[in-house]
């Protein structure tokens, strides 16, 4: 029977729950599987470490804290930007995920907090940053 090593590609499908069991994220509703190579870091590391040694078909569930999935939230990461920054005629709604380029170039996801005439405010944490969450 195969099991996961490093180095291996791997096809999976998983459920991302919250402690009291709300759904946010499911694989399979999508209809899509996600495909990695294991070791590239492109996972969360302990997600990523729970693969090692399972098997082909087999099921696992982790629960990780808000540090060993996405962090905890940081004031640092809101902050308020000129509404000049958005193209004309953006139509500005708060809660609207928004996409942007960072100093390096690098695409950057925001979401809108509140915006006025002038300004907008934005918070760059991620949306799971500060919580507790389970996969299976």
């Amino acid at each position: 029977m195969k099991t996961v090593t490093d180095g291996n590609s791997v096809k999976l499908h998983y459920k991302g729950t919250f402690p009291d069991g709300e759904v946010f994220d499911d694989s399979r509703l999508r209809g899509e599987a996600m495909n990695i190579l294991v070791g590239q870091g492109r996972l969360l590391p302990s997600f990523e470490s729970a693969l090692i040694g399972m098997a082909e078909g087999e099921v696992k569930s982790i629960s990780l804290t808000s540090e060993e999935a996405y962090g905890d939230r940081t004031d640092n990461a809101v902050v308020t930007t000129p509404k000049s920054a958005f193209p004309e005629n953006f139509p500005f709604e708060v809660g609207l995920t928004v996409q942007g380029t960072g100093p390096a170039g690098q695409p950057i996801m925001a979401k809108i907090l509140s915006f006025d005439d002038g300004e907008v405010v934005l918070d760059h944490n991620h949306p799971l940053a500060g919580k507790d969450i389970n996969f299976e």
